[in-house]
C-alpha cells in the first residue's frame, strides 16, 4: 500500500512535480511556469499532491479542488491526475485516488468528479477499474 501522499506546499515542492505534469500538460514549458500557475490556481481553492517513490520523488500527481454544485452538491474536481512514465502500473494513481476518496469522505462530500480527453483510452480503463462512470459529456469552445 502506498501511503506516502504529501501536499505540494512549497515552491520546491510544487516544482518537483513538474516532471510528472509535463506529460499530461506539456504546454507547461518549465517548472516555474508550473510554480507560478498553481500558485494562481491555488487562489481559487486548488490543490496539488502526489505519491512519493521510495526516494522522496513524486511519482504521481493529482490536483483538485473542492466545489459545491447544484447538480451534485458538494464534490471534489479533479483537475489532474497523471502518473510518471516509470511509475504506471505500480499503483501510485490509484493510491492517489484512494487518499482523495477518503479526504472527500471526512469532508462530507457526496462525490469525486473528473474529465478525461476522449484520446487518452488507457486513463479510460484506469478510472473504470477504479469504479467510475461516465456520467456525461463535456464540451468546450475555444473562443
Amino acid at each position: 500500500m502506498i501511503n506516502n501522499i504529501h501536499i505540494a506546499e512549497t515552491d520546491a515542492q510544487i516544482a518537483s512535480c513538474f516532471g510528472v505534469l509535463k506529460d499530461l500538460r506539456p504546454h507547461l514549458k518549465d517548472a516555474a511556469e508550473l510554480v507560478e500557475r498553481v500558485r494562481l490556481q491555488q487562489k481559487e481553492g486548488y490543490v496539488l499532491a502526489y505519491a512519493a517513490d521510495a526516494s522522496g520523488t513524486p511519482a504521481a500527481c493529482i490536483g483538485f479542488r473542492r466545489q459545491n454544485r447544484l447538480v451534485h452538491g458538494k464534490v471534489i474536481y479533479v483537475d489532474d491526475l497523471v502518473t510518471s512514465e516509470t511509475g504506471r502500473s505500480r499503483g501510485y494513481g490509484a493510491a492517489l485516488l484512494d487518499w482523495l476518496e477518503r479526504l472527500a469522505k471526512e469532508e462530507g462530500f457526496k462525490a469525486v468528479d473528473l474529465d478525461s480527453g476522449t484520446h487518452r483510452t488507457e486513463a479510460h480503463r484506469f478510472y473504470f477499474r477504479q469504479r467510475y462512470a461516465i456520467s456525461s459529456f463535456h464540451f468546450l469552445k475555444r473562443i
